[in-house]
């Protein structure tokens, strides 16, 4: 087992020397999963909560928090972040939000823990925000993703496979196939069930590290057709919106649903 770094000989707490360390460039991702309840999932996906706009409030706060990260945890560095971003998942199958925090610098030490607390104290903004009608709410966990550089070198978590369903019921046979919408048959759609395809789709996320507003700001699309594919209100993506996603993602779009 490694020593720990922030005892002494003599086990007493310690801020660990990193004088001489190099400075490289540091980056870490960190997640939080919230678990709303349905009223409270609504209010925070449809913009209204009694206190403003849940998820721009939780960016903000989980942001200030990493760049005060030293002050919270006591034998952290204060470190000058050069980029600390934020941004959520919503999952409306189980009411709950994913918030994926990421914190980078040039430096001595890691950023790990600016990711950590970003990611918590935005899933607490959550819960602040929508107290009011769901005081249940839990923070299920908080986790880091990813971390590079420094002498310990690259960290990352492996991406769990999207899982199609083990059978399909009768009626689910038998049913016959809805009509496409208008607007939804200018790219090949994905042939799996509704429900898997989703999956495939937040696995696909999660598995290149995509976050929902940067994705669409690459592809040129609103963010909001992301969001409403995630959370159920709409059925498939729109044509042009999934093939610009592949595009902005280097991908096909059938590889996106599967």
């Amino acid at each position: 087992m490694n020593k720990l770094s922030h005892l002494d000989e003599q086990g007493a707490a310690r801020m660990v020397d990193v004088s001489r360390k190099d400075n490289t460039e540091r980056e870490a991702e960190a997640e939080a999963v919230i678990r709303l309840s349905a009223e409270a999932f609504n209010a925070v996906t449809t913009g209204t909560a009694k206190k403003g706009d849940v998820l721009a409030i939780a960016r903000i706060a989980g942001i200030m928090a990493a760049k005060k990260t030293s002050e919270l945890i006591p034998l952290c560095h204060p470190i000058a972040l050069t980029r600390a971003t934020v941004e959520f998942e919503p999952d409306a199958a189980r009411n709950s939000i994913k918030v994926f925090a990421s914190a980078k610098t040039t430096g001595q030490t890691g950023v790990e823990m600016e990711a950590l607390t970003a990611a918590s104290i935005a899933a607490l903004t959550i819960y602040d925000m929508t107290k009011s009608v769901d005081k249940g709410a839990v923070i299920e966990s908080v986790r880091l993703l990813s971390k590079s550089g420094g002498k310990s070198g690259d960290y990352a978590v492996t991406a769990p496979k999207a899982v199609k369903p083990a059978y399909r019921s009768a009626g689910e046979k038998n049913r016959a196939r809805p009509s496409a919408l208008m607007g939804e048959v200018a790219t090949p759609q994905p042939r799996a069930e509704p429900n898997a395809a989703r999956e495939a789709f937040r696995s696909f996320m999660t598995s290149r590290h995509l976050r929902a507003t940067q994705w669409s700001k690459d592809a040129g699309v609103p963010a909001a057709q992301i969001y409403a594919y995630l959370t159920g209100k709409i059925r498939i993506l729109p044509g042009d919106v999934a093939d610009r996603l592949a595009r902005a993602a280097k991908s096909r779009v059938e590889d996106m649903f599967r």
